[in-house]
């Protein structure tokens, strides 16, 4: 039994697994944090089932995140189990990304072989982006775990001719719906298509069983949305990010159409995030809305650093370009710079700022990724932009040969493959992922983890094809496989330019020099009418293996310099000399002193204190207390009018207020109204400081200082 066990078993796939998980999960118990406005999120689910269900920010329930709530609760379950921590509510992503390093291997195996199941398996580990974003406790990683049980389940139900299963593979889209909203259906035109083209059952069938699968997949998609929706305003947080108070609004808004069209990112709907405490923030470049902000990053923050070479990536970054902004219009708050890595920081903010201003260079050739978090310009080769190409297309050259032959046989007339069928459902699925990262206004580099399946896909089953079309055919065919080689090689060469101040010529000349010499040793060899096939079989894979080198290296670089960046994450050596800093990380510490004088102070209301935004609050809620988020994550949620405030006052519900700090968003009306009918808390008294030296160590390691100080509040009615 146990010599079966060991012939059944590969021992490569094994070993693929151990990478995977040695990327995704080595040293993130050394993230405190994590992504703190997600954390926040679960420590204030950990407290209750209204909290869990609703996936409240706060343990008040308040408002909610700004995504729905499955991944959160399986995040939650992680944390019940081993404890509040910044692994443990990274755990589960760093499993998933695993995960759908294993399901690529079983879904490309039957067709395809064992090699390139092999080949996907390993490419799916080490594109760089997927252990990159697997460190963090955002959803991405997650969804795409999930899309791929749906494909798993979809191939089997299509091969046994089974409808459960087909119907099974739509449900898990409604599940990823759930998860991140719209952009689990990016990937149901693939869906459709394979099943439209490969299952074999009469057409009437055929549409009876699409027609059952698409209304299980709309009312798992909607099942929680109109739930929650149905229940009145007062009886449930309010959701946040919303306009209207609406997880539908939300789902099809602030999480759909705006993130292609880019417009109405500065907050959700369209509200102004600049207008939280009376400054106008500067305009961002290359069109940008105001304000506009990251997943779990409160609007205003500047974009991740990882996009271009002369870009620090990391906790640095945090108080650079925005800061600087603010500082020359706010003229409620101090200009002086906090202190805290201030060796760094000076000439950090001017490579932020040189970053941005030369957005529009982004493109093949740029030094830079460009745009509003180095997503570059939109145009047909976005995805070749320094800041993306680094983060995922480093082989799609080589998958984009691979796609082309392993269609070049399909005819319209003709009995299709089971190989073309399933070529083209993975086409199906990167050819309209990848116009929308081509065109979207709005994304984040970490989103791109949703093109490394297919990608993965093509190399592995690409690299197969393309070896079988070298040995076998004559002319065009048979060239495509050192022509994808040498075209690889010369795109991961001139992608590494842009990083020879981090990493010097040596991957450069290593990487271009084997892939040049063994694509034309396959040239070389096919001139040959006797050729031996051992070492144009060797010659292949060895090339294969060393365009796979540098995106492995990229894929490493969380371990060998540290996360550098819990809320957008990255690869890329541009993280090198960072440690295991994170984003934000002196921005995660709380006021000790704030917190004694408050609890010393208080009267036994709701709230120990309130605050503009998310940023501001979840250090706090880490740390086991009651903060209020006024105006949700950017600041700017229109969830209280001076009305209601007020009234909440009224009813010792709240009494300190901590305004200002350089944080962004906040109503202007909100706070001018505290301002009005409060009375400010001398800075000794809270913070050990005066108000004439508050702007210098005071602020040391307070949240969302963005090197402007904070003022507190105590309103009484």
């Amino acid at each position: 039994m146990k010599k079966f066990m060991y012939k059944r078993m590969d021992l490569i796939l094994l070993g693929i697994i151990l990478l995977s998980a040695f990327l995704n999960i080595y040293n993130i118990w050394k993230n405190d944090y994590a992504n703190a406005y997600y954390t926040a999120a679960v420590k204030s689910m950990l407290e209750n089932f209204h909290n869990f269900f609703y996936a409240s920010f706060d343990p008040a329930g308040f408002v909610t995140v700004d995504k729905p709530p499955l991944t959160f609760w399986i995040q939650t379950l992680s944390a019940a189990i081993f404890g509040l921590h910044g692994w443990s509510v990274m755990l589960p992503q760093a499993l998933a990304g695993v995960g759908s390093v294993v399901l690529l291997y079983f879904l490309l195996k039957p067709t395809f072989g064992i090699t390139g199941a092999r080949i996907a398996s390993l490419t799916m580990a080490i594109t760089p982006i997927v252990p990159a974003i697997s460190r963090s406790n955002n959803i991405d990683s997650m969804l795409v775990f999930t899309l791929l049980i749906g494909v798993w389940m979809l191939f089997k139900g299509v091969r046994k001719n089974k409808a459960i299963w087909v119907i099974g593979a739509f449900a898990m889209i409604g599940l990823g719906f759930n998860m991140k909203m719209m952009q689990a259906f990016m990937v149901a035109p693939a869906f459709y298509l394979f099943y439209i083209t490969a299952a074999k059952v009469k057409w009437k069938e055929k549409i009876g069983i699409l027609a059952s699968a698409t209304a299980v997949m709309m009312a798992l998609s909607l099942s929680w949305a109109v739930v929650v929706d149905s229940v009145s305003a007062g009886d449930r947080p309010y959701m946040g990010s919303s306009q209207t108070n609406s997880v539908l609004e939300l789902a099809f808004g602030y999480n759909g159409v705006a993130r292609l069209t880019g417009q109405g990112q500065s907050t959700p709907g369209g509200g102004g995030a600049d207008k939280g405490n009376g400054n106008e923030m500067q305009a961002p470049p290359n069109g940008m809305e105001q304000g506009e902000a990251p997943e779990g990053m409160p609007s205003g923050a500047p974009p991740n650093g990882q996009g271009g070479p002369n870009q620090a990536n990391g906790a640095n970054a945090t108080n650079s370009d925005d800061s600087a902004s603010n500082d020359s219009s706010n003229t409620d708050s101090s200009s002086t710079q906090d202190n805290t890595n201030s060796e760094t920081q000076t000439s950090e903010d001017n490579g932020q700022r040189d970053f941005l201003s030369k957005g529009d260079q982004g493109g093949p050739g740029g030094q830079n990724g460009g745009g509003m978090f180095n997503t570059g310009t939109p145009g047909f080769f976005r995805l070749f932009q320094i800041g993306l190409a680094d983060q995922i297309s480093w082989v799609l050259p080589f998958a984009l040969f691979g796609c082309v032959g392993l269609l070049s046989g399909i005819r319209l007339r003709k009995q299709w493959s089971d190989e073309e069928k399933e070529s083209l459902f993975w086409l199906a699925w990167l050819g309209p992922v990848g116009v929308f990262f081509s065109i979207a206004g709005f994304f984040h580099q970490y989103y791109l983890i949703m093109l490394a399946p297919p990608i993965a896909a093509f190399v592995g089953a690409g690299w197969v094809k393309l070896f079988k079309l070298y040995q076998t055919e004559k002319g065009f065919k048979s060239m495509l496989l050192p022509i994808a080689i040498l075209a690889t090689t010369a795109f991961e060469v001139f992608t590494l330019k842009s990083y020879i101040d981090q990493i010097g010529m040596v991957w450069s000349i290593g990487v271009g020099g084997a892939g040049t010499l063994l694509s034309l040793a396959l040239f070389f060899f096919k001139q040959k009418e006797k050729r031996a096939t051992y070492f144009v079989s060797l010659a292949a894979l060895l090339a294969l293996l060393a365009l796979l080198v540098i995106p492995a290296f990229w894929a490493s670089t969380p371990i060998i310099y540290g996360d550098g960046n819990s809320v957008m994450p990255a690869a890329g050596p541009t993280t090198m000399g960072n440690g295991n800093m994170k984003m934000g990380e002196g921005q995660n510490s709380i006021n000790e002193n704030l917190v004694s004088y408050l609890k010393k102070n208080s009267d036994g209301e709701t709230y120990l204190f309130a605050t503009s935004n998310a940023s501001s609050a979840a250090p706090y809620i880490i740390e086991g207390e009651t903060v209020m988020a006024m105006g949700g994550f950017s600041g700017s949620d229109p969830i209280l009018t001076t009305e209601k405030l007020e009234e909440m006052v009224k009813n010792n519900e709240v009494k300190y207020f901590l305004i200002g700090g350089g944080g962004p968003g906040g109503s202007s009306d909100l706070q001018t109204w505290i301002k009005e009918h409060g009375e400010e808390v001398p800075q000794e008294e809270w913070n050990g400081t005066s108000n004439n030296d508050s702007d210098s160590d005071s602020n040391s390691g307070m949240p969302g200082r963005g090197g402007q100080s904070e003022t507190l509040y105590k309103v009484e009615l």
